[in-house]
């Protein structure tokens, strides 16, 4: 009798819940039906790819309902227009566009490229006037060339998979094209007389909305703000899209499986992790506002992980042109001294002669100074891009690094320069000699360090404030030092009872989320360590950290000034 009165009931429960759900209104998302990696649809005949794996995750954490519809581009966005259609979920970024439709934040960055035949002619942008060629109706880059008035010849297909099989076949000059769709397609369509030869565009990728439908494009950017902070929305990313970036030799399908294979396994943990949840339901109710606030919070912190990503694509692109210059600078260098001896004899022989607009007896000791300069600034310029990219990408998780606290510091304050040069004039750094080592993971500590310097940065009333970061082995303790001093405003002693609580802040006003400190001090407790704090009004403040040292190499360090144990 109470097995059957607990069955009525369960069965109860889930009819209102099916109710609710009902009532809710379907948004219908749609996209282009054969955009590989990005959304096709499947052997099946279902909608799949990042776009819609990103859409049904957005679903899931905002609590609404998405019907998925794939179809022919221009039909979609044709579609989106008349209202049949409520969002698009992979729309590239114009200003023309923008006249037309709302965007949500990016969720990615797609390259559009001119593909060729093999032996054609190498062309760009403007290299286009004049020639047949091949666009995706409807596509950013067939706006792109009517907007601009480009003089190309436009022919239009339905899919980049027929643009793709037309410039193989010999019809027409060039294609325009979205990069990675087309090299898997070319790839898997077995089109390999055909290649990119220029990459003229990078554009914003994602959401879009008729416009004025603010409402609906509030929920899927809240949505994709809470994906990104909670880590899922790079898993998606990585899942889809990263193999393609690293290794392009991955077989498509292969993906696909392993894809299905963890989506499944993560159903079967969601499926475990929602009965737990209904156990719990009774404690969890009392939380569920207080965790509503954190989120708001973390939506706002989302802003500086989105700017994180956009630093590290900046960081990205700005590799080649670089490289370039690192090959190409010092063989300029060779040749002028090669050319010199000519110059100097035609100097000596007919009198001084204007170069790059002025006297030669000037410019001929001034080429070398800037080519060097040159050349020095193109170095400084690789390693911030090298320190970027290390410092954006997902490493791993593990404390297993012998790590060097002085290299640790040096990498950070590469990172955050432009930060320390705004904000004061006086920035100055003893590193202790022959510090031991410590165990951890550096990209961890790195961001310790990188929180503490900008928090002292935002300290600062004026330029004239100094900052100060000392590094030192304390032998007593066996610990590795960093100082980090400022002569700012200091802090009250009631804010610094609560300085690494979640979500304190005292800069609310200006965009502080309260998460830096509260960070930074879980992870030097996971390495073992702590942060130590002293302040007061108007006297500035102090924090050092503290690292347990190797065993090995505490015992052979040597202190690196006298009196260090005060």
């Amino acid at each position: 009798m109470l097995l059957a009165l607990f069955g009525l009931q369960s069965w109860a429960q889930q009819a209102v819940e099916r109710d609710q759900r009902s009532a809710k209104p379907r948004i219908v998302v749609g996209g282009d039906h054969y955009h590989p990696p990005y959304e096709f649809l499947d052997e099946d005949g279902q909608p799949a790819g990042y776009n819609v794996e990103l859409t049904e995750a957005i679903a899931e954490v905002m609590g609404i309902e998405v019907e998925v519809v794939l179809g022919e581009w221009s039909d979609m966005r044709a579609a989106l227009e008349s209202g049949e259609v409520d969002i698009l979920q992979g729309m590239s970024w114009s200003a023309e566009r923008a006249k037309t439709f709302d965007f949500a934040p990016p969720h990615a960055i797609v390259h559009q490229s001119i593909f060729a035949r093999r032996g054609d002619p190498v062309a760009d942008i403007d290299g286009l006037r004049g020639k047949e060629v091949i666009v995706q109706k409807g596509d950013i880059m067939h706006d792109y060339l009517l907007e601009h008035q480009a003089g190309a010849k436009i022919v239009t297909t339905d899919t980049h998979a027929d643009a793709l099989r037309m410039l193989a076949s010999g019809k027409h000059d060039y294609a325009l094209v979205a990069n990675l769709p087309s090299l898997y397609l070319s790839r898997e369509l077995g089109l390999t007389n055909i290649l990119p030869v220029a990459n003229p565009f990078s554009l914003r990728y994602g959401y879009a909305v008729k416009k004025g439908n603010s409402d609906l494009l509030a929920q899927f950017s809240e949505g994709l703000a809470i994906l990104k902070n909670t880590g899922r929305h790079q898993a998606i990313y990585d899942k889809w899209l990263g193999p393609l970036e690293g290794a392009g030799s991955i077989p498509w399908k292969k993906i696909g499986l392993v894809g299905a294979a963890v989506s499944g396994a993560l159903l079967l943990i969601l499926g475990g992790i929602v009965v737990w949840n209904r156990m719990l339901q009774r404690e969890v109710a009392g939380r569920t506002e207080e965790l509503r606030q954190h989120q708001l919070q973390l939506i706002q912190a989302d802003k500086m992980t989105s700017l994180g990503i956009l630093v590290s694509g900046v960081a990205h692109e700005i590799n080649n042109p670089c490289s370039l210059l690192l090959l190409n600078l010092p063989v300029l260098r060779d040749a002028y001294q090669d050319a010199r001896e000519i110059l100097e004899e035609h100097y000596h022989s007919h009198g001084d002669f204007d170069l790059g607009g002025l006297e030669y007896s000037r410019m001929r000791d001034e080429i070398p100074l800037m080519l060097d300069e040159m050349l020095d600034g193109t170095q400084r310029i690789k390693r911030i891009v090298g320190d970027l990219k290390d410092f954006a990408r997902q490493g791993d998780a593990e404390l297993n690094e012998s790590l060097d606290l002085n290299q640790a510091v040096r990498t950070a304050i590469r990172l955050v320069d432009n930060s320390i040069r705004s904000a004061t004039g006086r920035f100055e750094v003893d590193y202790g000699r022959e510090l031991p080592a410590v165990r951890g993971n550096g990209q961890r500590i790195e961001q310790v360090v990188i929180n503490l310097i900008l928090n002292a940065c935002q300290a600062l009333q004026s330029p004239e404030q100094g900052i100060f970061l000392r590094t030192r082995f304390h032998p007593q303790t066996g610990r590795v030092l960093l100082e980090v001093r400022d002569q700012g405003c200091g802090i009250d002693a009631e804010s610094m009872a609560r300085l690494t609580d979640p979500f304190f802040t005292t800069r609310r006003n200006s965009g502080g989320t309260g998460l830096g400190l509260s960070v930074s001090a879980g992870i030097v407790r996971e390495h073992g360590g702590n942060l130590d704090f002293e302040s007061s009004p108007g006297q500035g403040t102090r924090v050092t950290l503290a690292l347990p040292a190797l065993a090995g190499d505490a015992a052979d360090a040597v202190p690196s000034a006298p009196g260090i144990a005060g």
